[in-house]
């Protein structure tokens, strides 16, 4: 016999049935079988949706951004104690979409279009979070079936990620290393603690679907998303999504406290074309000039999702490029040249590999992303997208276009309802026909606890690779820098003096027997902290230029000057991207790499206070013309090929890049130090 569940209702009755409890969220004073949590959660999703009207089906069949009331500075326009925001917009202007919609009051939203799924953009306190997931589902809790609301945000707990919006008050999610930082740890265990410790900062306030993480394996160094991968290691990606996956899940499926993930970009955003990016008209296509590159490189971690069974995979915006790919590749033979989730022959290929869940498209795709179907009309698209496998559009709240769709038979009613099965049946699965609603004061206790904080400082200090090291002359130890004055210059885009400042006291306050200078004309050893950026996320701003130098927000002149004042010159690279290292290594007695690293770990480690381990999960190019893109468009190195594999189809040329003491800066790369006996 099932144990009795947590209820938490605030609006309809909780009835008792059997000696157990339920929510009579139909308010019939019955037990219905959807509000029977002794039901398996598809057996509650099919008789509910059996009840509901095609409208309210169809409106859980997008998610929106939704901003918060605290967000909303014209307070009477909002509603819960300013929880809500209730302003209608007569247009939206966002940057995944064209669209140009009216966008509605929150409430208007859940009770007049039915929608339930939102995506939250703001990095708010813990406790501001459950306020406002709470008051959705009082509002929900109101309507005629009691649907829940869900609500997903991106990845949170890595340093680096992308983020959208912000304010002095935000209280960030305990920050680990970037996901390429977690994948320099080589650590499974790691990873499995960076979910543990995640999953209960989400579950404590209130999110419970995220989109995330990312199983692209990353073959194109230029992508500007490449940041956001587990690297280039097909087996070590598949390794870390199916870890991340039964982590924020459940280890055998979604478990009621679990975190409901969505997995992208299938088929693999990775194998871009010269690292553009379908964000933009100019990266519009995937391509696979190399036979077999899909089946062997981009699909193994998509598949280690799905046997986590992960709750639900999201298709990425790009049209596999018929004219630039080697066909068939695998399993895929058409190339319909349209986008992923509009393409009916890869998503059959996403539900032949055993996904079960629901596909969540990419935000966008039927505006400004509607790559392959734009001259389709936007209910056309609806409908091409639904009848070829897509069960909900991200970041739209265009339920009109959906509803003209269905009304016109650009998809089945047969489609609606599977659709809305899946999509219920993540919500029932999850608990929250039962308790959705979190602990507003427990809530900012769970964020950043000290445990969590804790972990993830073992996980920075596990993420640092010590790639060059000549003459052993790491540690520098107090010993080994009696007498010998520091400089610390940090060169990062759009650090502020204050910034530096702040970074250079938290130094000096944490190694008080060093003597540090603010002026490297006097100092006999330098410590160059480099964070090189380039690219953008929504528009094309040509192709990308790997070198480390003021283009990338690097003054390279004055790292220079710097060598040529100091006897010691140490380089701490907080790699977004495989960089062209050519400017930077030579200049460096040693060189560490992070990703989204924090700079003191990096200092703690160049000063001995513990021993790297890091691996590389990235190759770097050996130089320009390595990754140089001839007048056709064709890449010197496969843009489908990882790092490291890529010699094997480059007919003798070189790839990796090598310095002067024999490194191969490849996947797997990472050297150490003995730690001197005082530091430990």
């Amino acid at each position: 016999m099932q144990q009795q569940p947590p209820l938490s209702s605030r609006v309809k009755d909780i009835i008792e049935v059997d000696g157990l409890r339920f929510r009579d969220l139909d308010g019939d004073g019955q037990l219905t079988p959807y509000e029977d949590w002794r039901l398996s959660p598809a057996e509650r999703a099919a008789d509910l949706v059996a009840r509901m009207s095609p409208q309210e089906k169809i409106g859980l069949m997008v998610i929106t951004s939704r901003p918060m009331g605290i967000s909303q500075h014209d307070k009477t326009l909002t509603s819960h104690d300013g929880a809500l925001d209730e302003q209608y917009l007569p247009v939206k202007v966002d940057p995944h979409t064209s669209a140009r919609l009216p966008f509605e009051g929150t409430s208007e939203m859940i009770e007049d279009l039915h929608i339930r799924h939102f995506i939250m953009r703001e990095e708010p306190t813990g406790a501001r979070i459950a306020t406002w997931v709470n008051a959705m589902n009082e509002v929900a809790e109101g309507t005629r079936w009691g649907i829940p609301v869900i609500v997903a945000a991106n990845s949170k707990n890595e340093a680096g990620g992308f983020k959208m919006g912000g304010t002095a008050e935000d209280q960030p999610f305990t920050q680990w290393p970037g996901t390429l930082g977690l994948a320099a740890t080589g650590s499974l265990e790691v990873i499995e603690s960076f979910a543990a410790h995640s999953r209960a900062e989400w579950r404590g306030t209130g999110l419970r679907k995220g989109y995330m993480y990312m199983a692209d394996v990353l073959t194109d160094p230029r992508w500007f998303r490449g940041q956001g991968t587990l690297g280039e290691d097909p087996q070590f990606v598949a390794d870390a999504i199916g870890t991340l996956v039964r982590g924020f899940q459940g280890a055998d499926g979604l478990e009621r406290d679990g975190v409901a993930l969505t997995v992208k970009h299938f088929p693999g955003g990775g194998s871009r074309e010269n690292g553009t990016d379908p964000h933009y008209a100019e990266g519009r296509f995937n391509i696979y000039p190399t036979a077999g590159s899909l089946e062997k490189y981009h699909l193994p971690p998509f598949q280690a999702a799905i046997d986590a069974r992960v709750s639900s995979i999201m298709p990425y915006y790009a049209i596999p490029s018929a004219e630039k790919s080697h066909t068939p590749q695998g399993r895929l033979t058409e190339f319909e040249q349209v986008g992923f989730g509009f393409n009916a022959e890869v998503l059959r290929l996403l539900r032949q590999m055993g996904h079960r869940g629901y596909i969540n498209s990419d935000s966008g795709v039927l505006s400004k992303m509607a790559w392959g179907v734009e001259e389709l009309t936007t209910a056309e698209r609806v409908g091409k997208g639904v009848m070829a496998g897509t069960d909900m559009f991200a970041d739209t709240n265009d339920i009109a276009s959906v509803r003209e769709a269905y009304l016109h038979g650009h998809f089945t009613a047969e489609r609606l309802d599977e659709a809305a099965t899946l999509l219920l049946t993540e919500l029932f699965a999850l608990g929250l026909f039962e308790d959705p609603y979190v602990d507003v004061e427990a809530a900012d206790r769970v964020v950043q606890n000290p445990e969590a904080v804790a972990a993830a400082q073992d996980a920075h200090r596990r993420s640092v690779v010590l790639a060059k090291n000549h003459d052993d002359l790491l540690p520098l130890s107090p010993t080994a820098l009696q007498g010998k004055r520091v400089y610390l210059e940090l060169f990062a885009t759009g650090t502020t003096v204050r910034q530096l400042d702040a970074l250079r006291r938290r130094i000096a306050d944490e190694h008080p027997d060093i003597d540090f200078t603010t002026d490297y004309r006097g100092a006999d050893v330098a410590i160059v902290l480099l964070r090189p950026f380039i690219g953008s996320y929504f528009e094309y701003v040509g192709i990308g230029d790997l070198s480390i130098d003021d283009h990338s927000d690097v003054d390279i002149a004055k790292v220079r000057d710097i060598r040529e004042h100091v006897d010691t010159l140490v380089v701490g690279l907080n790699a977004l991207f495989p960089w062209l290292l050519d400017g930077v290594e030579p200049l460096a007695d040693a060189l560490l790499v992070g990703f989204e690293t924090d700079y003191g770990v990096m200092v703690d480690a160049i000063l001995g206070e513990f021993a790297p381990t890091g691996k590389l999960p990235i190759t770097f190019p050996i130089s320009a013309a390595a990754i140089a893109v001839d007048e056709q468009g064709r890449c010197a190195s496969p843009n489908d090929v990882p790092g490291y594999a890529k010699e094997q189809h480059m007919d003798g040329r070189p790839y990796v890049y090598e310095d002067a003491n024999g490194n191969r800066y490849q996947l797997g790369h990472g050297l150490t130090y003995e730690v001197p006996a005082t530091a430990q």
